[in-house]
């Protein structure tokens, strides 16, 4: 059998033995034909390999954070779970600050801690989400207390935790 190329990917270079969650990371910048700039960030809810969000409550996350996220910042392209389930990618058109990206998903986690109740989650049967039975409101508050309390840092190998 011949080797697979594979390109490299920024996020398995990095060393997940070295960051300090919660946090907020710039992954990279990318530039468009028309020189429209795409950023990419690095949303760490929880410490690589030590913990991750339940999917039930990681999903219920994802389909809140989705539309809290976008009255606070601009440009916002998606925002998708990682697969180890410690934290989230956020494309976003542009590049605002890592501490304008941090204090927006902050106030979203704020509002899924204490303000959003079952009818604010969007996607929650079978014609606007495909796996509907998979959510937990209940999870979603807890691990966003949890982050909280932590404080999110703009810094991912340093705690400057955001005020």
């Amino acid at each position: 059998m011949g080797e697979v190329e594979l390109a490299e990917v920024e996020s398995f270079a990095l060393d997940h033995t070295k960051v300090r969650a919660p946090y907020v990371r710039l992954i990279g910048v990318e530039n468009g034909p028309k020189g429209d700039a795409i950023s990419n960030f690095d949303i760490r809810l929880v410490q690589p390999n030590e913990g991750e969000i339940p999917t039930a409550g990681l999903h219920t996350i994802e389909h809140t954070i989705a539309g809290l996220l976008r009255t606070r910042l601009d440009g916002v392209i998606d925002i998708s779970p990682f697969g180890c389930r410690t934290g989230f990618h956020l494309i976003v058109w542009g590049e605002p600050s890592t501490a304008d990206v941090a204090s927006a998903i902050k106030a979203s986690l704020a509002d899924i801690a204490e303000r959003v109740t079952w009818d604010d989650v969007p996607g929650t049967d079978a014609v606007s989400c495909g796996n509907y039975r998979d959510h937990s409101l209940h999870s979603a508050r807890e691990w966003s207390r949890a982050v909280l309390e932590q404080g999110i840092s703009v810094d991912a190998f340093d705690r400057s935790v955001l005020a």
